[in-house]
């Protein structure tokens, strides 16, 4: 089994797909890339056994097929000292030896069997539900919600991203119980009524290689698994099993006290204020009468506070009311118009931001925010 490869392409391609391997596999093969070469097109693939990510290369310069696993580590930390560099890989099935020839060398890895990396999955055909959208959609479905999943043991629904799929619509929903962002889509043909929870780490995986890629992104799942298909990658990944709360449910509608304010200038007055919140609960005050948003922290125990006066448009009673700084200015850099909507109805109930102008008229975006209690 012998190929040339450019040093250069095959550092970019691992690269993409060393994201899956984790630092601590229960299975030492995990450790290393599977190379399956056919013809002339080399196939990667890298696993974690709950995500398993491929990509596929076409080679001008092969012979023979075969396949091979190769120490992740040391390939990649090799490949990065060299510069762009025709290189040759000639491997012998029976030894296991791998020799990779540069200009000016020659570097020997021992490599393991590749019958002896994990088999990937498959879906029940009668369990299939498929569909298909461009990278840009799913990308923007992805990029808008991620930032809002859990990291929770015991609630492991919470801990990815929850894709439901209706004939008028493609909602993304992503929450932590303190925060809640659910990204609409109406520009997609989609002739089912079903759903999943995409967990975190393979939602970080397309984040990273939808932005390499041009094309539609076909996707597959049954109750087990996902299939995200692309022209050079193809992700498998195990889903969350479970059913996602409510989500709707605890999106208040009857919202009478309306904020609109510049998005840059509220971002930035609560990282200033919020500097003299107490550490502990990071709690911010916002205090709205007129046209003036007062933004105000303190923290008693070193005998320090701040606040700031802020011009915006407001319609509505005067109100008071608390919220967790960081995942306040963690909201406002997610979301992307010069100005927000801030609806509010009491200081107990949740806040919601919405974003005052759409960049896309087939985008709805909300997010939401739990408040915090003052005690005065």
């Amino acid at each position: 089994m012998k190929f040339v490869v450019s040093s250069i392409d095959l550092l970019n391609h691992l690269q993409s797909v060393s994201r899956v391997i984790s630092s601590k596999n229960t299975l030492p093969i995990l450790d290393n890339f599977l190379f399956d070469l056919d013809g002339g097109n080399l196939e990667i693939t890298a696993s974690d056994l709950e995500s398993t990510l491929k990509t596929s290369m076409e080679l001008a310069n092969t012979s023979e097929k075969g396949s091979i696993a190769i120490p992740a580590r040391l390939l990649t930390d090799t490949l990065k000292e060299f510069p762009d560099q025709p290189l040759t890989f000639d491997i012998n099935p029976d030894t296991l030896g791998i020799v990779i020839s540069s200009e000016n060398g020659q570097f020997t890895i021992v490599g393991q069997n590749g019958s002896d990396f994990p088999q990937v999955p498959s879906i029940k055909e009668d369990q299939k539900t498929s569909f298909q959208v461009s990278t840009d959609l799913l990308a923007d479905g992805i990029n808008n919600t991620l930032f809002a999943t859990a990291d929770d043991e015991l609630r492991p629904v919470m801990n990815g991203i929850f894709i439901e799929l209706s004939p008028d619509d493609l909602t993304f929903v992503a929450s932590d119980a303190h925060k809640l962002v659910r990204y609409k889509r109406t520009d997609v043909n989609l002739d089912a009524n079903a759903s999943f929870i995409l967990p975190k780490k393979p939602a970080g995986l397309l984040k990273n290689i939808l932005s390499k890629e041009q094309s539609d992104v076909v996707i597959e799942f049954d109750d087990k698994n996902a299939f995200f298909k692309l022209p050079h990658y193809h992700l498998v990944c195990r889903l969350v099993e479970g059913n996602y709360p409510s989500y709707n449910a605890v999106i208040p509608t009857d919202n009478p006290n309306k904020l609109i304010i510049d998005r840059l200038n509220l971002y930035n007055s609560l990282k200033r204020v919020s500097v003299f919140s107490n550490q502990a609960s990071n709690l911010i005050k916002m205090q709205l009468n007129g046209n003036q948003l007062t933004v105000s922290a303190q923290d008693i125990d070193f005998s320090i506070s701040a606040y700031e006066r802020l011009n915006c448009q407001y319609d509505g009673d005067e109100l008071e009311i608390g919220f967790k700084s960081l995942f306040l200015i963690e909201i406002l850099s997610n979301l992307e118009s010069s100005d927000v909507v801030m609806e509010l109805s009491d200081p107990s109930r949740a806040g919601i931001l919405l974003p005052l102008e759409k960049e896309n008229e087939n985008e709805d975006i909300l997010m939401l925010l739990m408040p915090m209690m003052i005690h005065n």
